[in-house]
């Protein structure tokens, strides 16, 4: 295991996350508008749709973690499942946005497969993909770069995609006056989409390949029983460090992915934006990333992950929370206004790098928590920590669905509406409750990470200890 690390070989590695950013931008913006105002399945359904995903999700991805920590072959251990992946990836990604002309419950069903699928199957490049980053390098702000050129191009990748779908596939037309809600749109986006995640994927996984051979793998044990399997991965997912990390995230992602899912209906309904203003307005969210690049790595180095993490999700929630407040109390821009996009473009921009400083810095603490895990258990399980911060990753967009579903049933939120057609009482609700939901989550998450006690010198008495224990 290397300390530093090529620029090179960071892009490389880095790019595989493209797939999952387009994935990810898809399942939380587009999904729920998508299958409830074209199709016209009920919010509730498509929210509990993918909610029954989810629960598949997270029994599969810890034991392909498992699995993947114990697998080997000539190719190492991760790269086998990062191949295996790439077509199912694109095949069930396509058949997601592309769904027959069947019943509501039929529809229902095919929604539940095709979206377990594509979540399984995203899984199984990812959290080996993910696992590497803790193999190619042990050094504190060394991961922290690693885990940012993975966010630099999973959030690239989603944005792009989102700015190239409202500038080109969403196109108004007669029948279609709202470009998001043209049904033909949605075809072309998907095909470009599964061809984007399958190429991403085979770049960085050819492109990372020669380094296999110089990855440590830890000496082959006997064959465990399914008992002490379990317990071993109780063990590890039960680790209170961990836990306080994984529970940060996980409200964290609640909280960004509500916003990512009801943000689309926000910039239709609320704010009434058109598609080409929408794409204006994610494309200003690309400097956020660049903002977040920036500004992850400096806090982390001077007030360590831990206060640098809690500060960005506190900015996220004042950032995320400050528009809608300023139009319930009447002070926000009219719409149809230059300075109301003006306002809400500062907003994202400092909205998306607050979350994506926060969410690298989770990850990267993560990949820490590996040898504190290591010296308590004697074993290296990076696939499976990595597998359940996978999972809380795609929570973004699986709690943003269900919670929206949920949320637009209850605020009674007309279906194949146009703008200006929604009464202001039920977008008002929507937002007043969206609010408080977000405040909750976030304050959560800054609690749980509390609890949260490796620093940089704690970490590198940790690295001691095990070269001790090896030596």
């Amino acid at each position: 295991m290397s300390g530093r690390l090529g620029l090179g070989t960071k892009a490389i590695y880095g790019s595989g996350t493209i797939a999952f950013g387009v994935k990810d931008q898809g399942f939380a913006i587009l999904l729920m508008l998508f299958y409830n105002q074209v199709v016209g399945l009920r919010a509730d359904l498509v929210g509990a749709a993918i909610m029954i995903a989810m629960v598949v999700d997270a029994v599969i991805d810890p034991l392909l973690g498992q699995y993947s920590d114990d697998f080997r072959s000539r190719w190492g251990r991760r790269h086998p499942f990062m191949y295996a992946a790439i077509i199912p990836v694109a095949v069930s990604y396509f058949f997601l946005w592309n769904p027959p002309d069947w019943s509501n419950e039929a529809l229902f069903a095919y929604l539940v497969v095709t979206a377990i699928l594509v979540r399984v199957s995203i899984s199984l490049y990812e959290i080996p993909s993910t696992a590497l980053l803790a193999e190619f390098s042990n050094d504190y702000d060394e991961r922290t770069k690693l885990v940012a050129w993975r966010y630099f191009f999973g959030v690239l990748g989603g944005l792009v995609m989102m700015i190239l779908t409202f500038n080109v596939f969403f196109v108004p037309s007669d029948a279609y006056p709202v470009g998001q809600l043209n049904p033909g749109g949605y075809w072309l986006y998907a095909l470009v989409a599964a061809g984007v995640m399958a190429l991403a994927m085979l770049f960085s996984a050819l492109g990372t390949h020669k380094r296999i051979a110089a990855i440590q793998l830890p000496p082959v044990e006997k064959r465990a029983t399914m008992g002490e399997t379990l317990r071993h991965m109780r063990g590890v997912l039960f680790h209170p460090t961990y836990l306080a990390v994984i529970l940060f995230s996980l409200f964290a992602s609640m909280s960004s992915g509500l916003n990512a899912s009801l943000g689309i209906y926000f910039t239709t309904y609320f704010w009434e934006l058109s598609a080409s203003q929408i794409a204006d307005l994610t494309s200003s969210a690309l400097i956020g990333i660049i903002l977040a690049f920036a500004v992850a790595l400096p806090l982390s180095s001077r007030l360590g992950k831990k206060k640098a993490a809690t500060l960005l999700l506190s900015v996220a929630l004042i950032m995320g929370a400050t528009p809608l407040l300023c139009r319930l109390v009447g002070i926000a821009p009219a719409n149809g206004a230059e300075a109301l996009l003006s306002m809400l473009m500062a907003m994202l921009i400092l909205f998306t790098m607050s979350t994506i400083g926060a969410s690298i810095l989770a990850v990267s603490m993560i990949a820490d928590i590996t040898e504190q895990v290591r010296l308590s258990t004697g074993k290296r399980a990076e696939g499976l920590l990595f597998s359940v911060a996978t999972m809380i990753s795609k929570a973004v967009s699986g709690m943003g669905v269900f919670a929206s579903g949920i949320l637009l049933t209850v605020v009674a939120f007309p279906e194949g509406a146009l703008p200006g057609q929604v009464p202001q009482a039920t977008l008002n609700n929507l937002a007043t409750i969206y609010i408080c939901l977000t405040i909750g989550l976030s304050l959560i998450a800054i609690v749980c990470l509390s609890f949260y006690p490796i620093t940089r010198e704690a970490h590198a008495d940790l690295l001691r200890r095990l070269e001790g224990e090896n030596a």
